[in-house]
């Protein structure tokens, strides 16, 4: 089971992060990030300058439409598919959460994993959105080397009242982008956190048994929004 803390943090704080991060505007669409020209060189967008912009756009719009999100919360969808999901690597995030037992699962066991684990991540994050309040994200500068493949941006949220809280987002270039794979929250990865719950599953009923798992827990929310969407 994941700490509880960190469970609470997640469920609190995290989406609008990954929004920032994407993942998870937030999170822009997905070709407005792919590359900006620097002097007279193509260059990818460094991962401080992604975070910071795609941030910005993404606090924005929870804070405009708060009201109408409350009142119209399958809008939330539409932000997350927008915004976060593009900038998250999806694939790696699923081989981080299945831990060892990603080399034991099938081909066609990961490719259902990676979407339910996808669908997962909606699922926290829909509800997180919608209950966002006034956060604001600090990102402090970063040293990256021209062909750094990877790299670790450090930053903090900053609570009205309250202690602000270390972060750090995992970041690697995947398609000639930056892309979020975790994010750890005082040292404790997010992305790990699930494992524990994974393995017990798997324990019982195998790779196959995890998949049902989610697939019943993920069903249970899209039979609930299909309700409200009237489908």
């Amino acid at each position: 089971m994941m700490n509880t803390t960190v469970s609470q943090f997640i469920k609190r704080v995290i989406p609008p992060l990954l929004s920032t991060v994407v993942m998870f505007t937030l999170f822009v669409m997905a070709t407005s990030w792919s590359a900006s020209v620097v002097a007279d060189a193509q260059t990818i967008e460094s991962p401080v300058a992604l975070l910071e912009r795609t941030s910005g756009e993404v606090l924005k719009i929870l804070r405009e439409d708060h009201e109408l999100l409350q009142r119209e919360p399958e809008r939330v969808n539409k932000i997350i598919n927008e915004f976060i999901l593009p900038h998250l690597d999806d694939v790696t995030m699923a081989k981080l959460a299945l831990g060892k037992n990603w080399r034991k699962a099938t081909k066609q066991q990961k490719i259902a994993f990676v979407g339910e684990f996808k669908q997962l991540l909606i699922r926290t994050y829909s509800k997180s959105l919608i209950e966002f309040r006034d956060q604001t994200i600090r990102y402090f500068p970063l040293k990256l080397a021209p062909d750094a493949k990877k790299a670790s941006v450090k930053a903090e949220v900053i609570q009205p009242g309250g202690p602000s809280i270390p972060m750090a987002y995992r970041m690697r270039i995947k398609n000639n982008a930056w892309k979020v794979y975790d994010i750890k929250i005082d040292g404790i990865s997010l992305v790990t956190s699930y494992r524990g719950t994974f393995t017990q599953e798997i324990r019982k009923s195998g790779i196959d048994g995890l998949l049902i798992y989610l697939r019943d827990k993920n069903g249970n929310t899209r039979s609930v929004q299909q309700d409200k969407q009237g489908v």
